[in-house]
Order: structure tokens, then C-alpha cells, then sequence
């Protein structure tokens, strides 16, 4: 596709050298290095990308990349990409174990020789107005700045908590062990991992299927910023009362030069309450170590509940995770999990038009019915709102209330009306995503 700013903008799938397919095509490998550029990283090792080519199909990934044809002598190699994109579905629990498909944007890059010309725009419009044609409710990504998406309808979602906790002389617990926890075989959990996220996620909102990377991490296969194996990961697996497998966790200890003595938790999935209390206790034990850090804790965190000694366990900030765009409002809304029975019409105000209109939500026992109306057809003696796109993929899993959203402009109502929506979209519990993409 030819921009109108005389830039040149196509996507494809991840792909091989058709003379060489034990090597990533030269088109996948430009792209790559410009996801690099963009993100400071290090030039590829041209070894390690089938690997990620292979990665990126399992996931069911589409690149999209901008093009510079007119670029001057000795500038860089005109076939790398001035702007990057990709896509691909994975599966949104909305609430109630309820799994929506998401389009996922990701690798998001517009070289900084090429700001102000519409890249980002007309690669993140022309991507969701694809991803609303092919039937999906609503678009995710994870935010490397805060301040870029608002405007193009996405809302912060989720958040975690970066906490630190003090394991000297042991991490006493309120109540007593159960079940067993051992060091894992790392090649064995590449298998096990998946199994374990998926019963998690089914229990947890705001949770997000993960991609095919996420296994190899787990194992130590890859590490966490390439495909070369982590030779410092170790790992830990809980087992219920009958034997089952019920979580796992990744770490790394930091070396003896970080004091005091620290071991990094990278990844900590339970499918169970008690395996999220139980990997913690392992992970207390662990000798010649003074402190845990873990950067995805649940914002609303059981574990100091869980502790005879609370202030051992100190959140050192909080950062939002999951940003989500609502791209087909009824079809979105029907899908999610509400509480309470009561009814509210929503007006969403979408300056790219793919979620925009007048919207009663109808909410009984944990479902909701959504029915489209005209402007003047909003029935008297039901509470009405007017929100923004942004605040209503923000309101979407509970994590934020009305009344916050409608103290900072993103909503507009009377005091019945945020409360019937307060009612309504409040989560039993705080959204949780701890998967990046």
C-alpha cells in the first residue's frame, strides 16, 4: 500500500529463505532489525531468528512494515522498515471464566528520522478497522509509553505491583504447608508450563493467553530477551495434596555482588490460591538469600494476607500492564461478566468510529444484553452515561471504578448513573494480567 505521505506500507507472515529455509527471508530479517532499532537492542545474531520465525508462526503473528524507497545515499538500507507493527489473537478472560478472542498489537516502532508523517496512524487505523471486519470485539496491547495510545482509543486496563519481600531467617507463614514443591526438571516444565497458565487463566480476569515464547522462557530454553538459552534460571513446582501439578515458578538469584542477597522471581503462575501460597513459602526457604523481588505481582496481592509477618512484603511501585480497545461495543459487552441485575445505556464517543453509538445494557444474573439505539430513542428511567472510547476499555474489566474514570472527564453522568455502573462493571476481584507481548 502507497501512503499518502509517499511512504510504501505492507504486511506479511514471518517467513524462511526459500533458498536457505534453515534461515530467516531477508524481508523478516530487515524487520526484525528494525524492531531492534527501535527498542535499543542489539543487532540480531542472524543465527538465532529461524528460531523466532518459528516462534512468530506459532503464534499466528502478522508484520507490518512502512517503507522509505527515497532514502538518500548513505542512509541505511532502504528494505528496513522506518515503521514496524504486528498482530495476532490470543484468548481475553473478560470475566466469570468467560475466553474472548483479542487482537494483540505489538512491536510498535516509527523511527525517530521519520516522526509527524502519519506512520503510527495509518498503521494502527488501518490494522483496527481490519481487526473489526474479521469479527473481533476488541484490541490489547501492553504499553512501552503511557502517553501514545489514549488517543487512538486504548485505556490502561490492568496493572501489576513491583514488590520486594524479606526472606531473612525464613518467611514464617500464617497456616501450616500443604502439598509438596520441588526443584523442576527445566526441559520437563517447557511441556508443563502451558497446562498450568491455561487452569490459571480460566480463574483469573484480566488474564491473557500467552504465546508460544512464554513455554521456552519457562524452561530456560530461551531467555528473556532472545533465544538463547538462560543458564540462570531455576525453577520450582508445587503438587496438591493428591500429587497434581498446580503452579510453578522461575527465578534467578542476582549474583553475590548484589546486596543484600537477592533472588529475582521472573515468572510465578498459579492455578490454585494454595499453590500461589505455597510457591511463595518455597521461594522463602531458599538458603544465602536475603530478599525476593517479582515485577508482575497482583496489584491486589493475597500474599501479605498470607504472611504471620505483613511488613516483610513492600510494593515499590505499581505500573499498568494491559491496555484494551474496544472495537464492536455490543458484542464486547455482551461477552464480559457483570454483578448485580440493573440497567444502564451507555454513549460512546469514538473519534475513529468503530466503537461509537448508544448502547442499553441489560444485566441479570452474570449476562448482559446489549441493544443498539438511535440518539433519541434512550428510554426515560434508566440511568444514562456519555464515556470515551479510552475510558470504556479502561471500564471494561473492572479494574477501575466509574466514579475515578468520571472524576478524571473520561465519563460524563449523574451520580445515579455511575453508581448503576459502578454496580454493574465493578470486578469481584482486581483484573490480573501477567503476560507482556
Amino acid at each position: 500500500m502507497q501512503t499518502d505521505t509517499g511512504l510504501r506500507m505492507e504486511s506479511f507472515a514471518p517467513g524462511y529463505d526459500d533458498a536457505d529455509p534453515s534461515a530467516a527471508d531477508t524481508r523478516t530479517t530487515n524487520w526484525f532489525e528494525a524492531v531492534r532499532l527501535g527498542f535499543h537492542e542489539h543487532r540480531a545474531d542472524p543465527a538465532q531468528l529461524p528460531a523466532m520465525v518459528d516462534a512468530y508462526r506459532r503464534d499466528g503473528r502478522v508484520l507490518t512494515a512502512v517503507y522509505d524507497d527515497a532514502a538518500p545515499d548513505f542512509a541505511w538500507d532502504a528494505s528496513v522498515p522506518v515503521g514496524t507493527y504486528a498482530t495476532m489473537v490470543n484468548t481475553l478472560n473478560v470475566g466469570g471464566g468467560q475466553l474472548l478472542p483479542a487482537h494483540l498489537v505489538t512491536c510498535v516502532t516509527v523511527r525517530p528520522t521519520h516522526r509527524r508523517r502519519g506512520i503510527l496512524r495509518r498503521m494502527i487505523t488501518t490494522d483496527l478497522v481490519r481487526a473489526k471486519e474479521s469479527g473481533l470485539a476488541l484490541a490489547a496491547l501492553t504499553a512501552s509509553e503511557a502517553t501514545i495510545y489514549g488517543r487512538f482509543g486504548f485505556g490502561a486496563a490492568s496493572s501489576a505491583a513491583s514488590i520486594t519481600v524479606d526472606v531473612r531467617d525464613g518467611l514464617p507463614f500464617r497456616t501450616a504447608a500443604t502439598g509438596t514443591a520441588v526443584i523442576a526438571d527445566s526441559a520437563k516444565l517447557q511441556e508443563l508450563a502451558p497446562e498450568i497458565f491455561r487452569v490459571h487463566q480460566a480463574r483469573t480476569p484480566g488474564a491473557l493467553g500467552r504465546q508460544y515464547a512464554y513455554a521456552l522462557r519457562a524452561s530456560g530454553a530461551w531467555s528473556e530477551h532472545s533465544s538463547e538459552p538462560d543458564k540462570a534460571l531455576r525453577s520450582i513446582i508445587h503438587y496438591d495434596a493428591a500429587g497434581i501439578p498446580d503452579g510453578y515458578a522461575t527465578y534467578k538469584f542476582k549474583g553475590w555482588d548484589t546486596q543484600p542477597e537477592t533472588i529475582k522471581v521472573v515468572d510465578l503462575i498459579a492455578a490454585t490460591d494454595e499453590a500461589y501460597r505455597e510457591l511463595w513459602r518455597c521461594l522463602g526457604s531458599i538458603d544465602l538469600v536475603d530478599r525476593l523481588t517479582f515485577d508482575v505481582a497482583p496489584v491486589s496481592d493475597p500474599l501479605p494476607w498470607m504472611l504471620a509477618d505483613r511488613r516483610r512484603h513492600q510494593v515499590s511501585g505499581v505500573e499498568d500492564v494491559l491496555w484494551l480497545r474496544i472495537l464492536d461495543t455490543a458484542a464486547a459487552l455482551e461477552a464480559r461478566h457483570y454483578t448485580g441485575s440493573s440497567a444502564v445505556v451507555l454513549s460512546v464517543v469514538d473519534p475513529l468510529g468503530l466503537a461509537g453509538g448508544v448502547w442499553q445494557v441489560n444485566a441479570d444474573g452474570g449476562r448482559g444484553t446489549v441493544t443498539a439505539l438511535a440518539g433519541d430513542q434512550a428510554p426515560s428511567g434508566i440511568p444514562s452515561v456519555e464515556l470515551d472510547a479510552d475510558a470504556l476499555g479502561s471500564l471494561y474489566l473492572g479494574g477501575v471504578s466509574a466514579r475515578t474514570l468520571a472524576a478524571a472527564g473520561g465519563i460524563r453522568g449523574s451520580a445515579e448513573a455511575l453508581d448503576t455502573l459502578d454496580v454493574l462493571f465493578t470486578a469481584p476481584t482486581m483484573p490480573y494480567c501477567n503476560t507482556h507481548f
